[in-house]
């Protein structure tokens, strides 16, 4: 359940950025995020785990397991990794959205399509509110997913390594 805050803008409630960061930070799966680290590694850990079912084969095509299983893990955990990289970029545009939206001091908002756009100019307390939101929830959420971006690429760049040295 999200819950809305009521604002003095004529912003509609469904298209104001605290609300915005309300529904994002309760959606199931930008909600991982925010998760504490060993439940956040663990949501992770199971994206990758389940994308062996596409890059597996895959991998198993190109290198017989049995032959090649050096190879195959190679090949197979980077295809997983990449698939693991799509969600969390996927997160991470959800989040800097809401990063944006908040850190702005306009809000474009459409009243009831998208040919009747309207910018509503927020007050220095809702630029307050919105830019402490930013500075303490979602600022830390985007440094978390730069990180695990940043070692994910550094698996990646390993796996590379020790591709090349077989």
């Amino acid at each position: 359940m999200t819950r809305q805050i009521i604002s003095s803008s004529p912003v509609p409630p469904e298209q104001q950025p605290v609300n915005e960061y309300e529904e994002l930070k309760n959606s199931w799966l930008f909600c991982w995020v925010t998760l504490e680290r060993p439940q956040y590694i663990k949501k992770l850990v199971w994206v990758w785990l389940w994308s062996w079912l596409v890059s597996g084969p895959v991998a198993a095509a190109s290198f017989f397991p049995e032959k090649y299983p050096i190879e195959f893990l190679l090949s197979g955990s980077a295809g997983a990794s990449f698939i693991l990289i799509l969600v969390l970029l996927r997160l991470y545009l959800g989040w800097n959205y809401i990063r944006s939206r908040l850190a702005s001091t306009t809000v474009f908002y459409e009243e009831s399509g998208w040919y009747d756009g309207q910018t509503w100019l927020k007050t220095s307390e809702e630029i307050t509110k919105d830019r402490l939101i930013v500075n303490y929830q979602v600022q830390p959420l985007i440094k978390r997913l730069r990180k695990t971006f940043y070692s994910l690429v550094l698996i990646i760049c390993l796996g590379g390594i020790i591709w090349v040295s077989i």
